[in-house]
C-alpha cells in the first residue's frame, strides 16, 4: 500500500505572504525528501459542502509506502522540513500520516 503525509494549513495572516514563502522556500525543502513520490497542493483556497473551510492550504505529500514514508521522516531533508514549518505554518496547522489504498 502507498501511504501519504496531509499537512492542513489554516488561514494565514498574510495569505500573499504565506504563498511566497511556501512556493520560493518551503516547497524546495520539501521536495527534497527522499522517496518522495509526489507533492500536491490545493489552490485558490478550501471549501467544504457546507461551504467556507478553515483551512487554507492542503498539502498532499505521497510515497510508494509507508515504510518509505518512515524511512523518509528520519532523514535529515525530512527533519529539515519539519523545521522549517516554525517560520511560516500558522497556529493549527495540523499532519496526519496514513496509508492509502487505491480501489
Amino acid at each position: 500500500m502507498a501511504a501519504q503525509t496531509l499537512v492542513m494549513y489554516p488561514m494565514p495572516d498574510d495569505p500573499e505572504q504565506f504563498d511566497k514563502y511556501y512556493t520560493e522556500v518551503h516547497t524546495p525543502i520539501a521536495l527534497k525528501i527522499p522517496g518522495l513520490t509526489k507533492l500536491e497542493v490545493s489552490k485558490g483556497g478550501t471549501t467544504s459542502p457546507n461551504g467556507d473551510s478553515p483551512w487554507y492550504l492542503i498539502a498532499e505529500l505521497n510515497y510508494d509506502s509507508m515504510a518509505a514514508l518512515q524511512a523518509a521522516m528520519g532523514s535529515p531533508e525530512a527533519a529539515a522540513a519539519v523545521a522549517d514549518l516554525v517560520n511560516f505554518a500558522p497556529e493549527g496547522t495540523q499532519v496526519f500520516i496514513f496509508e492509502t489504498e487505491t480501489k
